[in-house]
């Protein structure tokens, strides 16, 4: 998807940085960072973890949340911008979301 819209994207999943694509735009030389979840159709919720989340409130105008929803070999991409309104507790490892609420505030891109 990404380099259908002109990006240059670069898998960096493996390094733990609290996303999963490194995508920048060869324009202005501008990092965008997406964290990638699949799941299957008809799932109800996404697990995202406190690093995921942290990361997203740091960059909030960088960070897209790009939900992938799986059916067969059917995907349908959703982007979602500023997903998160705040912090995860002390103690939280990660976080469940409504799936139907966050595709709501998503973006489908194709």
């Amino acid at each position: 998807v990404e380099r259908s819209l002109g990006y240059v994207p670069v898998d960096v999943s493996a390094e733990k940085r609290g996303y999963d694509v490194e995508s920048t735009d060869p324009r202005s030389g501008r990092l965008r960072f997406i964290e990638v979840k699949g799941r299957a159709a008809g799932a109800s919720t996404v697990t995202v973890t406190k690093n995921e989340i942290l990361t997203a409130l740091n960059k909030p105008d960088d960070f897209i949340l790009a939900i992938v929803e799986v059916d067969g070999d059917q995907t349908v991409p959703y982007y979602i911008s500023k997903p998160f309104q705040r912090e995860p507790d002390f103690g939280v490892t990660s976080v469940n979301y409504s799936l139907a609420e966050l595709v709501k505030i998503g973006e489908r891109v194709q």
